[in-house]
């Protein structure tokens, strides 16, 4: 019996050191940007919510090494002080764009009693049996920046088509209707396919607009560096480039840079520092984005569950935030992130 005591003696002081090493100082951030693992996955850590407060918070992103997904956390973190003053836990973790991954952290989250899940899916269709699992145990599930298929209590959500829109009429309007243009697309996600179609919508005006190509640059710096690297190899003449986010946009425009390239412009999606500080470099060939506000989205998501969790409804249950396009002309007067 004594060793048996011992034993689980042991066991609870490792639980609870754990549990310790994966909250940050003030006990309301939990991150995790390396391992990509739920932090603070000790159910008796995570007690259910049944007096009517928002008690935690799990955030679900694609990529904490995004400054976009840091935005989003730092927004969800924002809000949840103001209402709770330093009172809800809030869980941040990464799925590095794996719907698996993603699945776990999800599941992972509803049997630690989270109250509130935040999610940026990965997959619209392929998370909905996760989203569907908590919804049954009871959790607020709210989706941002990418719509799911599945129930949720809210979608909020920049207004994706028209980001593509007014970026590539900004690319049309400077080509004046003439030129070959390259898309570096994103993981088929719905806010990456919403952005593709509002831009060659707005270049399907344009006949003498051709686009030579629409590659998957994978939404990371990389990525763009990657893709446009081939292209410049491949396409002696390129007059402007479409970045269905701002990290593909940056690695576009270090390829040109090496490859002493500059020809062309690079219009992208977000508004992020990356983006803004490339713009400032005059050398660049960074010029414009339509720039996102995801730590809104993140305010609005917690403040919309913190309501559903008082039994309020929302006005409306899909929030469409719309985007404003930045340039090198107007960039001395956009806040930023």
């Amino acid at each position: 019996m004594k060793k048996l005591w011992l034993i689980a003696s042991i066991l609870g002081l490792v639980g609870t050191t754990i549990v310790g090493c994966n909250d940050t100082q003030n006990g309301n951030i939990g991150t995790n940007n390396n391992t990509n693992r739920v932090i603070n996955t000790s159910l008796e850590n995570q007690a259910s919510n049944s007096n009517g407060k928002l008690q935690t918070i799990g955030v679900v992103l694609n990529d904490l090494g995004n400054p976009f997904y840091v935005a989003v956390q730092n927004g969800a973190q924002k809000q949840a002080k103001k209402i709770g003053g330093g009172n809800i836990r809030v869980n941040a973790v990464s799925s590095a764009f794996d719907l698996n991954l993603q699945t776990n952290q999800i599941e992972n989250f509803t049997a630690a009693n989270t109250d509130l899940i935040i999610l940026s899916a990965v997959d619209k269709k392929g998370i909905k049996p996760a989203i569907d699992q908590a919804k049954l145990a009871g959790k607020v599930v709210i989706a941002i920046d990418s719509a799911v298929d599945a129930d949720v209590d809210a979608m909020i959500s920049s207004n994706n088509t028209q980001a593509g829109e007014i970026g590539c009429q900004y690319i049309a309007d400077r080509l004046q209707g003439k030129g070959n243009v390259v898309v570096l697309n994103g993981t088929p996600m719905d806010s990456i396919n919403q952005r593709v179609s509002g831009c060659k919508n707005s270049l399907s005006k344009y006949p003498d607009i051709k686009i030579i190509s629409d590659q998957n640059a994978e939404g990371t710096r990389d990525g763009g560096l990657r893709v446009m690297t081939d292209l410049l190899t491949t396409f002696p003449k390129i007059d402007a480039v479409f970045a269905t986010n701002d990290q593909s946009g940056v690695g576009a425009d270090l390829a040109a840079r090496q490859a002493k390239r500059n020809e062309f412009f690079i219009v992208g999606v977000d508004g992020s520092p990356d983006a803004t500080k490339a713009m400032e470099d005059k050398n660049g060939v960074f010029v414009a984005t339509a720039a996102q506000n995801p730590a809104g989205m993140a305010e609005k998501a917690v403040e919309i569950g913190n309501d559903l969790i008082q039994g309020k409804k929302p006005e409306s249950r899909e929030v469409l935030i719309p985007v404003n396009l930045v340039t090198r002309e107007n960039l001395s007067s956009y806040k930023g992130w």
